[in-house]
């Protein structure tokens, strides 16, 4: 029988195609991106803080990549009767790591789990069953079972206060629940491993959930260009379309109930044209006042606060970039941040805002109600900067608001709203030149030049491309706000 872990447990939990492939055909399996690395990453942060909560506790076989010697070494110290951090245990067709064993009564254990987010989530439940039946079968008494979160309402003052910044939850009651199902399910599993194929599965709500599939792009390859999943905001409504044969957006009968943007949509495919409501697009124009203040953050945020006054994965702001069009036709004036140096950005950020937005005229953002929470967030914890702040909420206006609300529409856009979707849709600009096309990735590269040992040549790189990146989104609501001009008259 092959052994699973509990990552193997919880693919075959989701996907018993997802399983098979993990053993028998790994190489068609996407690749974690560098944002999947991130969390990984962030995960052994967080679980060495909450190893400082149990200061006697034993590192178990740290850098040793051999199960077999992991699990001797294990069983040695397990006479010992101190905290343990990350044991190895197989037993019952199955092997598992736990985060942290901890010692109580005479001859028990809880079992912790640790996390990096800020809530249990029913896949976390699954994780612990499955370590406690194997540390239970392995001849461990599992007393209790916990998963350990980050605390969301912890706020940094001064040093890390790993007391503070977790919250440990009970799960024993629900745990046990899910015991008695586990068994079964590691047979089922290995018979699903030592298949010569891999099972038919159709594809469905498992290939986003709880985790994101690395076989989606093999399996979604049949669906057409303007697909059924596509829909927007309509992934559950897609999911019974493909599964009544539908796949294509021009395919669904008139019968089905849509929503209205989801209409919109559907017509713009079968006229293979944009959908345009005028009308709405002026009133929209209507509202904005010169000059006008196209303005984009990029942030950062962890879940171990960085600095004072911030919680966990808070957005800090770091860049900022504002065009600024004075009047119809004008070319756009640029200025921007950048934060130097390991300090909190904030102070600094705020202090170069304030001198860079004029006293009047709109202030334009895509998808605005992030830049009002980054800007809230800074107002609370820099009060000289709060009746500012909230003198700029009337000005603000969210260019997202047109596209969102679907008053007009590109084909090309595959429903959605995104800048990245829109910008090449109803222009001939993209991010494609760009070394950076993304904020999640300009936030960890402005984190690792920034909080890590790297060259100068390098870091001067890397902020060269942060510039451009952040610009881009500026100079691209400049050119949205064009087209919607155009396409208005």
């Amino acid at each position: 029988m092959t052994l699973l872990s509990k990552s193997t447990y919880l693919m075959g939990l989701q996907c018993p195609k997802l399983l098979w492939h993990r053993y028998n055909a790994k190489e068609l399996l996407e690749q974690p991106g560098t944002l999947a690395q991130a969390i990984f990453d962030q995960g052994h942060e967080v679980g060495a803080w909450a190893k400082r909560l149990y200061p006697d506790g034993i590192e178990i076989a740290p850098g040793v990549t051999d199960f077999d010697d992991v699990c001797t070494e294990t069983q040695r110290e397990l006479v010992l009767r101190k905290p343990l951090f990350e044991p190895a245990f197989r037993a019952a067709g199955g092997y598992a790591r736990i985060d942290i064993l901890n010692p109580v009564d005479k001859d028990a254990w809880d079992l912790i789990e640790v996390k990096s987010s800020t809530s249990v989530k029913d896949v976390y439940l699954e994780d612990v069953a499955f370590q406690a039946q194997i540390c239970t079968a392995a001849g461990l008494t599992i007393r209790h079972c916990y998963v350990l979160h980050i605390n969301s309402d912890y706020v940094r003052q001064g040093e890390i206060d790993a007391q503070q910044l977790f919250t440990q939850v009970d799960v024993t009651l629900k745990v046990s629940a899910l015991g008695a199902k586990i068994a079964d399910r590691i047979v089922e599993f290995s018979r699903v491993i030592s298949a010569t194929e891999h099972p038919v599965v159709n594809i469905g709500p498992h290939c986003n959930s709880p985790y994101a599939c690395p076989l989606t792009h093999r399996c979604w390859a049949f669906l057409p260009e303007y697909n059924v999943m596509t829909l927007t905001r309509g992934t559950k409504r897609g999911f019974q379309l493909v599964a009544q044969g539908i796949t294509a957006i021009r395919d669904i009968p008139a019968t089905t109930k849509l929503t209205k943007a989801q209409g919109i949509q559907q017509r713009s495919i079968l006229a293979n044209a944009p959908q345009i409501d005028a009308t709405q697009i002026k009133a929209f124009l209507a509202r904005l006042k010169y000059p006008l203040h196209y303005l984009d953050f990029e942030t950062m945020g962890s879940a171990v606060p960085w600095f004072d006054g911030s919680g966990p994965f808070e957005q800090i702001p770091f860049q900022f970039s504002l065009h600024i069009v004075r009047g119809p036709g004008a070319e756009p004036e640029h200025r921007s941040f950048l934060a130097e140096g390991c300090d909190d950005p904030r102070l600094r950020f705020m202090a170069a805002l304030v001198e860079a937005i004029e006293p009047t005229g709109s202030i334009l953002a895509y998808n605005a109600p992030f830049e009002r929470g980054v800007l809230a967030g800074c107002a609370s914890v820099l009060p000289q900067h709060a009746a500012w702040v909230k003198s700029l909420q009337p000005r603000i206006i969210d260019l997202l608001e047109p596209f969102r609300k679907f008053h007009c529409y590109h084909p090309a856009q595959h429903g959605s709203a995104s800048i990245k979707a829109v910008l090449p849709a109803f222009t001939s600009k993209d991010y494609s030149e760009l070394a950076i096309g993304e904020g999640g990735t300009a936030s960890l590269e402005f984190v690792r030049v920034t909080y890590t040992k790297v060259s100068a040549e390098e870091r001067a790189k890397v902020r060269r491309h942060l510039e451009e990146y952040c610009q881009m989104d500026t100079l691209a609501m400049v050119w949205l706000t064009e087209k919607l001009h155009e396409l208005a008259t």
